[in-house]
């Protein structure tokens, strides 16, 4: 995606034609959590991604796996597709300086 003078990437309505107008981000009532677990459900009208921490000491045991859900985020598809595109990129970028993240399918 191509990024602006500023270096950030222009805003993108919901049918995926670019905009011109400018976005302020209004972090007042931002909040911060933590996450070490995702996983990710959608319908034909939404998809959700809920966020959680695990709380097993030892993934190994023969236990349940705990898993503290803490925040679910409800997005369209066009939102969800937004979002695979800028976490591709930004992962693209990382992987390029830090080198390969491994992980199990």
């Amino acid at each position: 995606m191509a990024k602006d003078e500023n270096g950030t990437t222009p805003p993108v309505s919901e049918g995926g034609e670019s905009r011109s107008s400018t976005v302020v981000w209004n972090d007042e009532a931002m909040q911060t959590s933590f996450a070490n677990v995702v996983n990710v459900q959608g319908t034909r009208e939404q998809v959700e991604v809920f966020f959680g921490t695990n709380r097993s000491w030892n993934p190994t045991d023969t236990g349940p796996l705990r898993v503290d859900l803490t925040n679910r985020m409800i997005m369209t598809p066009f939102a969800a597709k937004r979002l695979h595109q800028i976490l591709t990129g930004v992962l693209r970028e990382y992987e390029a300086r830090h080198g390969i993240l491994k992980v199990e399918d």
